[in-house]
């Protein structure tokens, strides 16, 4: 074979009937909708780059490079311009040989920052989203999120082409107007794995993320309204409120809404508080006055219970209902809200928890001489509860240096840190906690279970108290490390595991390295979880791959020929138990038992 034997004259226009991919063609299996994306590109701007085959003894040809263009010509065979192809043959099967392999090995994916770049300059030109989609064969998406990083200072970009910031990274800059701190925070960043949120809080250091209950409680309107600026970047669904005192002043307006002509307010941003911490603001406490239902108005409320209760009460009904229960509550008078207050508690979720009636300990005297308020039992109107020795805020700065000193201490107590965590973690606290550490629930419950067997020991309920508010947890402490350090050890080994959630893909690898993580142990394919959810020709090229098939082979012919259902049937069966198909040799059911879908660990 020479060198010039390599090159191809001229391209023969070839029937696509008589098309077929050779078992020479290295790719096997491709993404169904980056076939349609790529059919969609051929039926708009024509074949660019020809396929290249093989003429075989019986005159039709394998295409031995091209073979996602061949399956995109099966899609447009609707269209007259595609029942004819152009293919350069190879004179002989070693030049064929060559040609499948130099296609893959020489394409080279253009880099993110070219991409950017060249995305960037055909937009400036006037050229549409879709239009440059379809030109580059990929989505709007992809073009769309290239497209918000071309506005990236120069240097930005430069920085992700020589490889010294990620996309990630580069993505965080997008919330930024100021390019001088832009490229003060790229002088900090290169070459380094700083996060993304770190990139942001030195972009807009005085930002507050949409996350903080402050924003969530307040809203993006009422923000706006107050003169707040929205920033964020344009890869996550988060918001910046660039104001901050524009958010104060919503916030507190918002208090002042919420309090509904009270004669004061105060907001806590506190996850709890306990009678302790509200009998603080507290010098007395006012209920609301009962109502009263007339006769008619019980009978009604009777009426409209009973409908509720068997779930077949409208709209309409519901809202009547619900007067009426606030009726026969009670409501506070204009005259005790007159002399009294209200504590709005903001939680993490920005969700609004009401403590009302509160009666300060200096508005007392005037309460009770009003008469909202009933003088104390233990003295009289001229004797009001006493102060509290400690305000508010120097209780809380108290509060809060005795932690620390529970710190500072058990740092030389590793074992009963240990012994603590473990005990959080398996169950036994409740709602409570013992660290300042918010556990979210990790998922990993597939929406078909079959095929999926999880160790027991991450599928087991934890173990809750009885009465999570009146257990003496001290007691139930003490008990738990009477167990010894194996059975600790193995709740914190548990708890963690069920955490364990990496985001780092790096490290994730490092982390499957040592613990020898493999998908097959916990998961086999079966028709339901894996086989009936792809595409036909997923199946056809697997069913090939696996049994180390040709296309054309008798029994690749066969499968193909089958239902998608009798497909997934087959390969569940084949992968269920190997000896169950006829001519499986010992290493396809190594290659079998060892597969796992691409990407996949």
């Amino acid at each position: 074979m020479t060198a010039q034997s390599l090159i191809a004259e001229s391209a023969d226009l070839i029937p696509f009937a008589d098309l077929y991919l050779s078992h020479l063609n290295p790719r096997r299996i491709v993404s169904e909708p980056g076939l349609e994306t790529l059919a969609q590109n051929i039926r708009e701007l024509g074949l660019i780059q020809n396929l290249a085959g093989l003429r075989d003894e019986t005159g039709r040809v394998g295409i031995v490079a091209g073979g996602r263009r061949l399956r995109a010509f099966a899609l447009l065979q609707d269209d007259p311009r595609f029942q004819v192809i152009p293919v350069r043959l190879a004179p002989d099967e070693a030049t064929a040989v060559v040609w499948a392999s130099t296609e893959n090995h020489h394409r080279e994916q253009p880099h993110p920052a070219d991409e950017i770049r060249e995305y960037g300059a055909l937009a400036a030109r006037g050229i549409a989203v879709p239009a440059i989609a379809l030109a580059f064969g990929v989505t709007d998406k992809h073009v769309q999120r290239r497209l918000a990083l071309a506005h990236l200072p120069e240097p930005v970009i430069q920085g992700v082409r020589d490889d010294q910031i990620s996309l990630g990274q580069a993505a965080a800059f997008t919330i930024s107007t100021d390019e001088r701190v832009s490229l003060e925070v790229l002088a900090r960043v290169r070459g380094t794995a700083v996060s993304d949120w770190q990139i942001k809080r030195w972009l807009k250091p005085d930002s507050v993320r949409g996350s903080d209950r402050r924003a969530i409680y307040v809203g993006r309107d009422a923000y706006l309204a107050a003169g707040g600026r929205l920033g964020g970047d344009l890869f996550t669904d988060e918001d910046l409120f660039d104001t901050p005192d524009a958010l104060d002043r919503a916030f507190e307006a918002e208090a002042r809404r919420a309090a509904q002509g009270w004669a004061w307010a105060e907001i806590s941003l506190a996850d709890y508080l306990t009678p302790n911490e509200i009998e603080r603001w507290q010098g007395g406490r006012l209920y609301p006055v009962p109502g009263e239902l007339t006769d008619e108005q019980v009978a009604r409320y009777d009426k409209l219970a009973e409908l509720a209760n068997g779930d077949v009460l409208d709209e309409e009904g519901q809202a009547e209902l619900d007067a009426l229960t606030e009726v026969a509550e009670g409501a506070y008078t204009p005259e005790q809200k007159a002399h009294a207050g209200i504590v709005l508690r903001v939680d993490h979720r920005g969700e609004v928890r009401v403590h009302d009636g509160i009666v300060r300990p200096e508005d007392y005297e005037v309460a009770v001489a009003a008469g909202v308020l009933a003088p104390s039992c233990h003295g009289s109107a001229s004797s009001p509860p006493p102060k509290p020795a400690v305000s508010a805020a120097l209780a809380e700065d108290l509060q809060r240096v005795a932690r620390g000193a529970r710190q500072t201490a058990i740092l030389a107590h590793p074992d009963l840190l240990l012994d603590l965590l473990a005990f959080q973690l398996s169950g036994r606290l409740g709602y409570r906690h013992a660290f300042g550490l918010r556990t979210t629930e990790v998922r990993t419950q597939p929406l078909s279970e079959t095929g999926y067997h999880l160790d027991e020991r991450l599928i087991v309920a934890p173990e809750t108290p009885k009465g999570p508010w009146a257990s003496d947890f001290a007691k139930a402490f003490r008990a738990y490390r009477k167990q010894g350090v194996e059975g600790v050890r193995a709740d914190l080994v548990r708890g963690l595991a069920a955490l364990l959630d990496v985001e780092d893909d790096g490290l994730g690898r490092l982390i499957d390295k040592e613990a020898k993580a493999d998908l097959r142990q916990v998961w086999t394919p079966t028709a339901e979880n894996f086989f009936a959810r792809v595409g036909g020709p997923t199946l056809d090229a697997l069913w090939c791959e696996l049994l180390d098939l040709a296309p054309e082979h008798p029994t690749a012919t066969s499968f193909a020929k089958l239902k998608k259902r009798e497909k997934a049937e087959r390969l569940e069966q084949l992968f269920a138990d190997p000896r169950t198909v006829r001519g499986v040799t010992e290493a396809q059911a190594v290659r079998i038992a060892k597969w796992r879908p691409d990407g996949m660990a």
